[in-house]
């Protein structure tokens, strides 16, 4: 049983990551669209890296630390989705690709800058290299797993918006409809499937192929590029 000061620890080494991960995440959206001729999220003040303009109270909070009590083999949260006007973007279906994928394109940024930092770590006081170094490793793994869950080709993640604007309209069409189900069937395939899998005695889990070997994969590319393998 983790005992409080176990529990203070876990949450201040996740806390800065996801708020980090989140924060310019969304901000790389709005940014991407301002670029592409969207000037919605600027005016509405989303293209702040200020983290309580993103924060959805159970998306960003309540959601992530259930699963990390829950000791969930991924952790899994989001923020407000950033404004954008798909209609305004110029090119259009150019604007849309970039803009969805801005936000994991960011997030595998921050994990390349997380593991290049650990080359840092030497000049950290003693008595705070774990927390940096805790820190930085969350940020890394936090990050990537950002970056696969929200390329799935599902809309409304940034996968399914990215598949939308590069098949053509017949298919892409069929794909939108998905809209406003898409977040309730990706939740239900990765948490309650397995849910109900492990009532029944059966692994219907997916998450280890679907989530956690492209994270994996992502992972090693990146430690080698970082100079860290």
């Amino acid at each position: 049983m983790d005992t409080l000061s176990d529990i203070l620890y876990k949450a201040s080494v996740w806390i800065l990551p996801a708020l980090a991960a989140i924060t310019l995440h969304e901000a790389a959206h709005g940014f991407a669209a301002y670029v592409f001729g969207d000037d919605t999220a600027r005016r509405m003040g989303r293209m702040s890296l200020n983290p309580l303009r993103h924060v959805d109270p159970f998306g960003t909070i309540v959601l992530p630390g259930l699963l990390l009590l829950m000791r969930a083999p991924f952790l899994f949260g989001y923020a407000k989705p950033v404004p954008v006007n798909f209609y305004r973007l110029n090119p259009a279906r150019l604007g849309m690709i970039l803009v969805a994928a801005a936000g994991p394109a960011m997030n595998l940024a921050i994990a390349f800058a997380c593991a290049l930092a650990f080359h840092a770590i030497g000049f950290v006081p003693e008595g705070g290299v774990q927390w940096v170094a805790d820190n930085l490793e969350n940020s890394i793994v936090l990050n990537l797993v950002l970056a696969v869950f929200n390329m799935l080709p599902i809309p409304p993640l940034d996968g399914g918006r990215v598949a939308v604007g590069l098949l053509p309209r017949p298919l892409a069409w069929q794909l939108q409809k998905l809209e406003r189900v898409g977040i309730l069937l990706v939740i239900g395939v990765l948490f309650l499937l397995p849910l109900i899998g492990r009532q029944l005695g059966i692994n219907l889990s997916i998450s280890p192929w679907l989530i956690e070997a492209p994270v994996e994969y992502l992972l090693r590319v990146i430690v080698t590029l970082a100079g860290l393998a």
